[in-house]
């Protein structure tokens, strides 16, 4: 068996192997790893600065893929010298490892100017997941923070400080923005979108020297102007690593030299990712690294016949909010013509470079929605003469799998792992997925930076049978339409009542499944102003309380973020006796349950209780739960109490598509759990995290970061935001993790806290309507003079972002 030696274990190296291993060959697999991780996504760290995902969730490949694929795996071996007429290659440690075969995926380095003062204390590169750690250990509220470089890492950098609560000066060479990848205008427009986020910008500056005596203290200008800083991120540009290459005695120009089948000047040394040179260019992009890897698998395991033929380059900004898309060769010249839009108030800018009828380029800031069209357009090089009319807006009602069903095979999907449209219809096919997160899993498409969930569900709308995250299934046997469409029959049609819509669209009967399901639906629709037929709610519904085994009932006053009265306390201790309550409980959300009422009491004990419902059996708010915040706790940043007892207040009473359970915590040691509920709001120095579709039942799900906001104010407005979108858009019995799945946390972000100003007006408008419509189910059948008006404390403006 020959011996393979990967000498990196990164994105590109891993990846190979990957398609190697796909090809079932007869190697005996060894991968030296400088870094001391197992591989994993280097384009998430951007997301993991920002504080979106944690460390671990970007792993690739765990410890556990290498031992099922009998891979030796070296972590922290840093190869230093390569013999190719010995075929050995050695490491740091003084260690000798052997090959038959030698595969180079060294990747690159980030690029270091001769700036004096560079090596000081405070200055980082922004490269590998241990930049990323060292930079969050030192970036923390009111620290000023100057990153050098305008580019993609620079920008991403930027974002991902602002977030932690640096304040941010981005000082770039040149005279625009992403210059490599847009032009004038567009970085007119990107540059205007950042500085709208609070980072300041300065252009056409040349870093002279960075001051300080040992630590970072500023940063000097060739102009003579400085700006104070405690820490100096540097995004200046990356190199191949070639030495080892060199030191093999490879043909290097720039990078290493390879051809069209990805081998190198030797024939048992290979060389795959960004330290490769092909046709002149060195690629630092994701995507044409993968498509490398695939040829160059095909190469090593004797099967050669694929060739790379190169890569139309294209780039996406990740950072939230501020959407960026660059491909192919955008810049004016003899013989192209360009067709261009923009929205000075919108911020958006279009602009496609034609050559002969084709696209050539294409630059998208503000709306990247239709960004796969366009790639599939320069891959394919189509004839777009006769789409003349329709190159910037696609006809008006156009069906997505009409624009799925033209894109072709090797179209790429999922530009962050490289998943072809062909690859991901094959899965579908071979393996039965009919869900997102099966795609995922199966995939690892929109694993990466999300930016392709939609497509994903497209082509798995287009292509499975029995799509069931797409709100497309009837409702049941009874109403025999989807769920969205019902919501738009009863809206345009008003119909008001359950009956109604049985009798005109259903079976005149229904059951246990639709009634409850058209009840919710009615009252989110027309905020109580429809015809409320309790026989079609669920029993708990229609008894104010949880049914148990027994047949007895379960009863829970509403204790607001689970903080109490003596007074409250013994009118409980006094119905629990009064009544010969079998067991009364603590609960797990910070509320006291009388379990083993009799039916024909209920009424009784909520009267002499006095106190409102605390709906834990329907499918509605339950409870917000908390920790001490502020007042008491030593570690406390934020009033978790009185944040969670508001956020309460907001929501109680209202019907949801499923129970919504909330919390907020003070810190983030999240003692009250806020990151794995439907809605948390997490304390931090500066500030509120916002998080959503978390879950902690039969599957633990950690929420999903929807915004990072200064105020608690602003937290609870985009609260409020998700909670009214998800009430408008979620299926009956969808919960928050299921729905946050199924629509792609980055379009809820886009609908809610991004929205513009009038869609979140209308938001908060409608769930205002259905607030001052509600009131303590205990009160069901009396005068609601108890009704919870919802009370704006501030005239709405829009949600400060700090978030990336």
């Amino acid at each position: 068996m020959k011996k393979l030696v990967v000498v990196g274990n990164g994105m590109a190296g891993v990846g190979c192997v990957e398609q190697i291993l796909r090809h079932a060959p007869a190697f005996d697999i060894t991968i030296l790893g400088e870094e001391t991780h197992v591989n994993y996504n280097r384009i998430l760290l951007s997301s993991v600065l920002a504080g979106e995902k944690p460390a671990d969730e970007i792993t690739l490949n765990p410890l556990e893929w290498y031992w099922r694929n009998k891979i030796r795996l070296r972590v922290g071996a840093r190869a230093v010298d390569v013999d190719a007429d010995l075929k050995v290659v050695m490491t740091e440690d003084g260690e000798v490892t052997s090959f038959d075969t030698l595969l180079l995926a060294t990747g690159s380095s980030a690029l270091m100017p001769p700036i004096e003062g560079i090596e000081k204390d405070g200055v980082f590169a922004f490269r590998t997941l241990d930049d990323t750690r060292a930079l969050l250990e030192r970036a923390k509220p009111g620290v000023k923070a100057v990153v050098i470089g305008g580019g993609l890492l620079g920008l991403e950098a930027a974002r991902g400080l602002q977030v932690q609560g640096c304040d941010v000066t981005v000082v770039h060479l040149m005279d625009s923005l992403m210059e490599r990848q847009l032009d004038t205008l567009g970085s007119f427009y990107l540059r205007a979108k950042m500085e709208s986020l609070g980072i300041r910008v300065l252009l056409a500056h040349s870093t002279k020297k960075i001051l300080g005596e040992k630590k970072v203290q500023a940063v000097a200008f060739v102009d003579g102007t400085r700006v104070d800083a405690d820490l100096v991120v540097v995004a200046a540009g990356i190199r191949p690593n070639t030495d080892l290459a060199r030191r093999a005695g490879l043909l290097v120009n720039r990078g290493i030299v390879v051809n069209d089948y990805m081998e190198t000047s030797h024939p048992d040394i290979f060389a795959v990712g960004e330290c490769v040179e092909h046709n002149g260019i060195c690629y630092g992009l994701v995507a044409p690294l993968i498509e490398q890897g695939k040829v160059l698998a095909a190469t090593m395991t004797g099967n050669k016949g694929p060739t790379y033929t190169g890569t139309v380059q294209a780039a996406k900004l990740k950072i939230m909010g501020v959407d960026v898309f660059s491909a192919g060769a955008w810049t004016d010249g003899a013989g192209v013509e360009a067709v261009r839009f923009e929205d000075p108030a919108l911020g958006i800018y279009k602009k496609l470079v034609l050559r002969d009828g084709r696209l050539a380029g294409v630059i998208l800031v503000g709306d990247t929605s239709d960004s796969h069209r366009y790639m599939d357009w320069l891959r394919s090089q189509a004839d777009l003469t006769g789409q003349r009319r329709h190159l910037l807006f696609p006809p008006a009602g156009e069906d997505a799998g009409l624009d799925i069903a033209q894109m072709s095979e090797n179209a790429t999907i999922c530009g962050c792992v490289g998943v072809t449209k062909g690859a991901i219809i094959s899965a579908i096919h071979d393996r039965g997925i009919n869900t997102l997160s099966q795609l995922k899993e199966a995939t690892r498409a929109g694993t990466g930076c999300g930016s392709c969930t939609s497509l994903c569900q497209d082509v798995l709308r287009a292509v499975a049978p029995d799509f069931q995250e797409d709100g497309r299934r009837v409702l049941c046997g009874c109403v025999p339409f989807a769920q969205d469409n019902l919501r738009e029959i009863l809206r345009s049609q008003r119909l008001k009542s359950v009956q109604d819509v049985l009798d005109i669209y259903g079976n005149g009967e229904g059951c246990e499944i639709c009634k409850p399901a058209l009840s919710y639906m009615l009252d989110m629709l027309w905020c109580g102003d429809h015809d409320e037929d309790r026989s079609a709610r669920f029993i708990n519904d229609r008894v104010h309380a949880n049914i148990q085994k027994d047949g007895t009932f379960s009863v829970i006053p509403r204790i607001r973020g689970g903080v109490t009265t003596p007074a409250e306390l013994r009118r409980i201790a006094d119905v629990a006796e009064k009544y010969q309550v079998p067991m009364v409980k603590i609960t797990g959300s910070q509320r006291i349950d009388l379990l083993g009422v009799r039916k024909e009491d209920l009424p009784k004990v909520w009267a002499d209780l006095g106190m409102p419902s605390g709906q834990a059996y329907t499918k509605g708010v339950r409870m917000v739960k908390t920790c001490v915040g502020t007042e008491f706790c030593r570690f406390g940043t934020q009033d978790s109490t009185s944040a969670g007892i508001e956020m309460e207040r907001r929501f109680e009473n209202l019907f949801t598509p499923h129970k919504v359970k909330m919390a907020a915590v003070g810190c983030p040691r999240n003692c009250a759990e806020a990151t794995v509920k439907d809605i948390g709001l997490v304390g931090q120095e500066g500030g509120w995290q916002v998080v959503v579709g978390g879950a902690a039942g039969k599957s633990v799900r950690r929420a999903d970061l929807l915004i990072t906001v200064e105020t608690t104010e602003s937290a609870l407005e985009a609260a409020e935001l998700f909670f009214q979108y998800y009430r408008e858009h979620g299926n009956y019995l969808e919960r928050t993790y299921d729905f946050v799945e199924r629509i792609g946390i980055d379009k809820v972000r886009k609908d809610t806290v991004y929205a513009p100003e009038p869609a979140r007006l209308a938001l908060l408008d409608r769930l205002r309507k259905s607030k001052n419509a509600s009131y303590d189910a205990w009160q069901e059948g009396r005068s609601p003079v108890n009704r919870t008006q919802f009370i704006p404390l501030h005239p709405i403006e829009p949600v400060q972002d700090l978030t990336a």
